[in-house]
């Protein structure tokens, strides 16, 4: 699957965003960081969404 990921820089470190899945963000110190951070985070997201009964689609 894929979603779009919104990356903000902030002051001392950088935020992420899924617009598609409300609630799922996450920080980091580099882009780097970011990257890894957000992809975890979608997956955490997903598997609570599954567990709550809820589908989700591409």
């Amino acid at each position: 699957m894929r979603y779009a990921i919104i990356i903000e820089k902030a002051r001392d470190n950088y935020s992420a965003y899924v617009p598609d899945l409300p609630g799922c963000v996450t920080v980091g110190d580099t882009i780097e960081e970011i990257k890894q951070n957000i992809q975890e985070a979608i997956a955490f997201h997903l598997e609570a969404l599954i567990e709550d009964g809820y589908s989700y689609s591409s």
